[in-house]
Parts: C-alpha cells; structure tokens; sequence
C-alpha cells in the first residue's frame, strides 16, 4: 500500500512561515518525481512544486516562485515545501504527490498518481 503522509500545516499571520513534509513510509520512489499541490475553496487544484528524488531541477508556480522551496531528503524518504512570506491567498489544504518521472509532464503538475489526505494551511491577514 502506498501512502504519503503529509504534516506541518496550522495557522500562520501574513507574512509568516510554515513547513510542509511528506513521508512515504515504506516505499521508495526513487524513478518518481513528487509534487505539492493545493487548493483553495471553491477553486480548482493548482500545481505549486515539484522534484525528482534523482536530484536535478526544481519547478514552481508562479505564485510562489522566490517564496517556496522544495526540497528532499533520500535517506529520510521525506520531501518538505518551505514557504515564506505567506499571505491569505496561500490559504488553502496542500497536497503531496508521486509521479513516475518517464512518460508525464510531472513537472506542470500532470501524472501524479498517488496522493496524500492533504494539511490544512491557513493565512490571517
């Protein structure tokens, strides 16, 4: 069974911080590329990072490039999205995902195929 387990998400004032991590208990997804995603009430999922465990480029949504930074730890089987600067339109509940690296374009935010149960992440204002 394949799981990722996202934690770190809580209530932060603008302009704060708050880290995101995702495990991936028991599995390796070293040919797999992970990604976070979030969405907002009453809007779409939108594609906000993404990272080979292979290493290599890191990608972002516009909306949070210079703010967010991913990042992961092999040895831990954890991906983290670091984000500064927050502010009320980055609320929304954040998603970790899983995408094979070959055959998907994981790096706009198509392909995944495992999800986490996603955390919620709130901005005051």
């Amino acid at each position: 069974q394949v799981r990722l387990l996202e934690s770190g998400g809580g209530l932060v004032q603008a302009g704060g911080s708050l880290r995101l991590s995702c495990a991936t208990p028991g599995r390796t997804f070293s040919s797999y590329a992970m990604g976070w995603f979030r969405q907002a009430p009453g809007k779409e999922r939108e594609f906000v990072a993404a990272i080979r465990w292979s290493g290599g480029p890191t990608y972002y949504a516009d909306s949070v490039k210079g703010r967010f930074t991913i990042s992961r730890d092999n040895e831990k089987n954890t991906v983290t999205l670091q984000m500064n600067s927050l502010n009320p339109e980055d609320t929304a509940v954040y998603y970790c995902a899983a995408a094979p690296v070959s055959g998907t374009y994981y790096y706009i935010g198509r392909g995944y195929d495992y999800w986490g149960q996603g955390t919620q992440v709130t901005v005051s204002s």
